[in-house]
């Protein structure tokens, strides 16, 4: 297709019908997905425990003890700490009254038959300081509601001279659902102003970021509405982190297609007069990279159904989704748009027939890069001078980086850790450790068989780490030295162990590993509770990355085998993105110890990290190097890698900006997996688009030369210039 000959326009009723029906449809979809913004969190769970596989020992003792007290209510713990040791005459009157109100709370559980109140307490602390309550939520559905009342309650009826804290397991969720509020409006807000002021600085125009914006915004409308019906319906499962992460992603990557196609854009409105002409080759040129890309990005993503721990194989389709849509909107409703506002979209810079001739003060010819000018001019000569060096001193920089791994601590971190922001449920935490065993209100929780129950309770007590043990007699809380029958169920009894550390503690875990190897040998003992919870979660995502990081890669490699039709190229892409992960990584963990002073890492984080750096830094050198492959036909393999370097490297570098903005922007939420994820993906971007893209890859695809496409048949063309001329 020459760029020289003018092309022929549609017929006028093509002309006016498709775009007009393209705006329509997404105008329809963005009207009903919209609203839906504020449904989400209907329809979504932050509970750690759903998102375990139902093989995991947690889980299943979390079923057997559904049978025990036929309620799955969740712990809260209501602790007042006083100035003063508290009189016990009080306890009986002031405090037992505070507690009668905390069962009262709507959402509390309801008392047993011949009980008066589900609540435990008032339990007095040794020192006489403080008191705590426990208070079985029963409406987990509601959790923040039920907990903002019982803290309201707490702070009322609390004596002078005390202070009430609500912590525990349903404070801690009540505090995580609060700490993820901001997603529906904070988070896409500072996402959406990133993205203009970029926009409005790559095109120096008014009304194309607009364009840009609403073909983005549309898309994630659409995603939205899709998930919601898809978690509606109990197809997937929506969590906090899920949600947030995809109106990132597709904010992101809508706008980095339609980067894409407006480059292309601009490159034909130069060559061609007909606005209409303009947009069909623009699409033509960006199709192949722009479905290339987002299939790589959507099939990475999808790789997360492999996972055993559902939060992540939840966010491999909800993910997915919004890409698929963001591939629509790119490739649908940006050029309807971009069709119907011509070259006044560019306003005040239109291009013209014929662009702008640029003079090189550097008297340099370089065959490749006739026409490219500044930055990219500068960078294609340096690679054409000193390819081999260029190649090297990068890989250098970047194995350098990568030594950061060995300072990684994603070890899973404490629940008190995670939410960043002030917590009254992690002050109340503090406030447990200090006058009580730090573990109660969340035990550990045993089954075993009812022949085996003295032995088992006799060899729990004893084990270290340990405070107190007592089996489960009914009333639906924990009863610690009851003396009553144990309840039976199916043959099985359940053990209630309070730890003498914080229950979501290294300490804490290490206590449940050490009961599990020694009370049963056969699994006929099952031990589980809110530490082994967290303990399953962080096993899990651990053996999910070894699994998972092997498919990503050959799925990956398949797809750019297929696109570049070539062996050698795919496998310096996966080398080189593989390598910027690990460098990206450990800068992170060296940023995260020593400048945010974080406590360590969720487990999760390096594999989210590896599918969104892996998927997306891809995604640049495909865009680079179907380019080049282009080029590479027309002018040879050295002159077209310094060609499709000189024409992509400027909307390329301004599509990674973009995408690190809005990965940053999952900072907003005070949440240390989002924020550890917001860096990671926000520098590995960045890190990835200045120099894997613009200088490895190149540099090491110069220097290998026609090679480089073995063994297709660009390799075996003789005709293929070897190397570009440089005339001074």
């Amino acid at each position: 297709m020459s760029k020289d000959v003018p092309g022929r326009e549609p017929a006028r009723w093509l002309r006016i019908v498709v775009p007009t029906a393209l705006i329509l449809i997404w105008l329809v979809l963005a009207g009903i997905g919209g609203p839906t913004f504020g449904k989400l969190s209907a329809v979504s769970s932050n509970d750690q425990a759903a998102f375990l596989p139902a093989s995991a020992e947690s889980t299943e003792v979390q079923e057997w003890q559904k049978r025990f007290t036929d309620s799955g209510s969740i712990p809260a713990i209501v602790v007042v700490e006083a100035e003063e040791v508290i009189p016990k005459s009080e306890l009986g009157t002031t405090y037992a009254d505070l507690g009668t109100k905390l069962g009262q709370v709507d959402g509390v559980q309801a008392p047993a038959e011949g009980e008066t109140t589900s609540v435990a307490g008032p339990i007095p602390s040794e020192d006489g300081r403080a008191v705590e309550y426990i208070v079985p939520v029963s409406n987990t559905d509601e959790v923040k509601t039920v907990v903002a009342d019982l803290r309201t309650v707490a702070d009322e009826a609390v004596p002078d001279g005390a202070q009430a804290w609500v912590t525990g397991p349903a404070g801690l969720t009540a505090d995580l659902v609060n700490a993820f509020g901001g997603i529906d409006g904070v988070l896409l807000l500072v996402a959406v102003a990133a993205v203009f002021v970029i926009l409005l600085l790559v095109y120096r125009a008014l009304l194309l970021p607009f364009l840009v914006l609403f073909t983005s915004i549309f898309a994630l409308c659409a995603a939205i509405l899709l998930v919601y019906l898809f978690a509606l319906w109990g197809w997937i499962k929506l969590s906090g982190q899920s949600q947030g992460i995809l109106s990132i992603l597709v904010i992101g990557a809508a706008t980095d297609y339609s980067l894409l196609l407006v480059s292309r854009y601009r490159e034909a409105l130069e060559h061609e007069p007909s606005r209409w002409v303009a947009i069909l080759r623009a699409w033509k040129a960006s199709f192949e990279p722009i479905v290339a890309s987002g299939a790589t990005v959507i099939l990475a993503l999808l790789c997360l159904l492999f996972s055993d721990l559902n939060s992540n194989k939840s966010l491999g389709p909800i993910a997915a989704i919004g890409i698929v849509f963001s591939l629509f909107s790119a490739l649908t409703l940006l050029p309807a748009l971009l069709a119907v506002f011509g070259r006044a979209a560019f306003w005040p810079f239109r291009p013209v027939v014929g662009g702008r001739p640029h003079k090189h003060a550097d008297g340099v010819t370089l065959t490749g890069l006739e026409g490219v000018h500044g930055l990219w001019r500068r960078v294609g000569g340096l690679i054409a001078r000193r390819p081999r060096v260029t190649w090297i001193v990068s890989f250098v920089l970047l194995a350098a980086c990568a030594l950061g791994l060995t300072q990684l601590k994603a070890n899973g971190v404490q629940q008190t850790d995670v939410i960043l922001s002030q917590s009254d449920a992690v002050d109340g935490q503090a406030v447990v450790a200090k006058h009580f065993d730090a573990g109660s209100g969340s035990p550990v929780l045993i089954v075993a068989p009812e022949s085996d129950g003295d032995a088992v309770l006799a060899a729990t007590k004893k084990a270290d780490g340990i405070a107190s043990a007592a089996f489960y007699t009914g009333g639906g809380r924990p009863q610690p030295g009851a003396t009553a029958d144990p309840v039976v169920k199916d043959g099985h009894v359940l053990i209630q162990a309070t730890l003498a550390s914080e229950p979501d503690s290294a300490e804490a875990e290490a206590v449940v590993k050490d009961l599990r190897a020694s009370l049963s040998t056969d699994g006929s003992v099952l031990v589980g509770g809110v530490t082994a919870i967290a303990l399953d979660t962080n096993e899990t995502a651990q053996s999910d990355l070894a699994k998972i990081i092997p498919i990503v890669l050959a799925v990956i490699l398949v797809i750019l085998m297929l696109l570049l039709r070539s062996i050698l190229a795919p496998v310096l892409l996966i080398g080189s993105v593989v390598l910027s992960y690990a460098a990206a990584l450990g800068v992170s963990a060296l940023v995260f110890n020593h400048v945010f002073g974080f406590p360590g890492a969720d487990a999760a984080v390096p594999l989210f990290g590896f599918v969104f750096l892996v998927a997306l830094g891809v995604d640049y050198n495909i865009f680079l190097m179907t380019r080049v492959r282009e080029e590479s036909v027309r002018l040879g393999t050295r002159p077209g890698i310094l060609r499709g370097l000189g024409l992509t490297g400027s909307v390329i570098t301004s599509a990674g900006v973009v995408l690190a903005a809005t990965f940053a922007a999952l900072a907003v939420i005070p949440i240390l997996f989002l924020v550890q994820i917001a860096f990671i993906v926000a520098f590995g971007v960045l890190l990835d688009t200045v120099i894997v893209r613009s200088l490895l890859v190149p540099a090491a695809s110069y220097d290998i030369g026609r090679a480089i496409w073995w063994p297709s048949k660009l390799w075996r063309d003789t005709t293929n210039v070897e190397r570009a001329e440089v005339d001074s």
